[in-house]
């Protein structure tokens, strides 16, 4: 069943996006629980990912969310062969649901295993300090295929995006994930790389993380966003640093918003890692803002042509450098 952000924010449904779920909440004194089910299944290519659905894992997997004070119960059922896990960041969890093999908590092949991630918000420490909340753009990952650090499971595409928002956060209407891992984005390398779209005007959320061994920056063309929780100021008053590139290191995740086209107007605009070795080599997609009726904007076509018959020098040693991100074989 799909249903709305809105809706399973609001407090009835799992709090799950891209795709959305609907699953019933308990209500408690600290929130809603949410109960979800995700398949850990084998792709094409050697390739693992998280599904919803048995059959429909992807790369990256699903986006969760949920707001500060929920917790999740995450049931993950290991569909491969593998051992593998699922470890989240920003969110708090006891060693039985860590996700690492430090505290045996991984799913053997086969195995079906349930995971309970809480989340808070921020309270009065007491002397006028304040502990944080865990709202902010995180994600969640593989802890055990591989290695006991889940390297095997990072490099095949066992990840996904986690959002905990505060209550009263603007809701965009699209919301992208963009895993920069080696010399990839989510799993491939131009002109491969996914072109994500909107129309003029329309609330773009990017959720944007960082794995592998390699030092990565994001850059969105045409567009800026405030350095701050979410990309945009809380006041009037609000002098934050406003960016356009900003550096993604394995393991760091960030999230903004952006109105598309907003003092740029329609047309195709590239996002890439701004190491310039690195966007040379394949590390570079698209996000094309249509017009406001969806159209395509003037140009746009031939951009998006000029872009499929570039050579970057990843493309042509693509096979090889996905089996060499991929460590080789398991």
């Amino acid at each position: 069943m799909r249903v709305s952000r809105r809706s399973m924010l609001a407090g009835t449904a799992a709090g799950v996006l891209a795709p959305a779920v609907g699953v019933a909440g308990t209500a408690s004194a600290a929130g809603l629980t949410r109960q979800i089910t995700i398949y850990a299944e084998a792709l094409p290519g050697g390739l693992y990912g998280y599904g919803l659905e048995p059959g429909k894992a992807t790369i990256p997997g699903p986006l969760l969310e949920v707001y500060e004070g929920d917790t999740l119960e995450i049931e993950l059922v290991n569909r491969t062969t593998q051992r593998l896990s699922i470890h989240p960041h920003g969110v708090t969890y006891d060693t039985a649901s860590d996700g690492a093999p430090l505290n045996a908590s991984f799913n053997k092949p086969g195995e079906t295993r349930t995971y309970t991630w809480r989340t808070r918000t921020r309270y009065d420490a007491g002397g006028g300090f304040w502990m944080p909340g865990s709202a902010g753009y995180w994600h969640y990952h593989d802890h055990a295929m591989g290695t006991d650090h889940g390297t095997g499971g990072l490099a095949r595409g066992l990840y996904g995006g986690l959002i905990v928002r505060k209550r009263g956060d603007l809701l965009p209407s699209k919301q992208y994930t963009v895993v920069f891992n080696e010399m990839m984005i989510n799993h491939q390398m131009a002109p491969d790389t996914p072109m994500f779209e909107a129309r003029l005007g329309e609330r773009v959320e990017w959720v944007c993380i960082g794995y592998g061994s390699l030092p990565h920056t994001f850059h969105l063309h045409g567009h800026r966003w405030a350095d701050t929780r979410t990309g945009m100021l809380g006041s009037a008053a609000d002098n934050a640093a406003i960016v356009d590139n900003k550096n993604l290191d394995p393991g760091s995740s960030f999230g903004f918003q952006v109105l598309a086209g907003e003092g740029a107007g329609p047309g195709v605009w590239m996002y890439h890692c701004h190491v310039q070795t690195h966007s040379d080599g394949g590390m570079v997609g698209l996000f094309l803002v249509r017009n406001a009726d969806g159209s395509l904007p003037d140009g746009a076509q031939d951009a998006i042509d000029r872009f499929k018959q570039h050579e970057h020098a990843g493309h042509d040693t693509n096979s090889d450098a996905r089996t060499h991100a991929r460590g080789g074989e398991l």
